[in-house]
């Protein structure tokens, strides 16, 4: 005799918990929150998914590598470096002010402020923002190393700079500044970029 076949369809029950947490953060959004969102009883959430926290590694496991990867998507498919950065702000500008999506990145927004017990959930999220800014300065620093950009431009300050506006997209978009402001401030932006450009690149 064969189980019972499970009567949900897993990746659309994912689906929802990722856009639950998106808008809510994690610790504002609860089991009877996850609950209503996937249609299921948290005893089969728990079943599927394990805890609220493997079910929300999960969910940001997913969103990076779909909403989430435009970043890494420029790094590895942009020629050259100011192509790498305008299309990873502008992305992100798209992204964070979708229509009838949650607004902003989920990866900055969703535990910015925890209690205490969620400390582990604050750290891993923090890992991943920093991870992101380390791979923007390493392709900053390769710039330099080509003579993309100028000798001696401080490759991990502009990659600071790129990453810590990217950041305040999300902010900004969640605070319903329209897109238009958004991408006119990645305008003014690249012109830090375009200041180190070497001209021959």
């Amino acid at each position: 005799m064969t189980g019972r076949p499970r009567e949900f369809d897993r990746d659309q029950a994912l689906e929802k918990a990722r856009d639950a947490f998106w808008r809510r953060g994690y610790e504002g959004t609860s089991m009877a929150d996850l609950v209503s969102a996937l249609g299921l009883a948290s005893a089969r959430i728990y079943a599927a998914f394990g805890s609220k926290e493997d079910l929300f590694r999960e969910a940001v496991g997913l969103y990076e590598a779909n909403e989430g990867g435009f970043a890494t998507r420029a790094l590895h498919e942009e020629p050259n470096v100011r192509r790498v950065i305008e299309r990873m702000l502008r992305d992100a500008v798209e992204i964070y002010t979708r229509p009838g999506q949650p607004q902003g990145c989920m990866v900055v927004t969703a535990a910015t402020n925890c209690a205490v017990e969620n400390d582990a959930v604050q750290q891993w999220l923090a890992e991943h923002r920093l991870a992101r800014t380390a791979s923007i300065i390493e392709r900053l620093k390769q710039a330099v190393r080509e003579g993309e950009l100028k000798p001696g431009t401080d490759a991990e300050t502009l990659g600071d700079y790129y990453a810590t506006l990217m950041h305040g997209l999300s902010v900004q978009a969640r605070d319903g500044v329209p897109k238009k402001r958004l991408h006119d401030l990645v305008t003014v932006a690249m012109q830090a970029l375009d200041a180190s450009l070497s001209q021959t690149s």
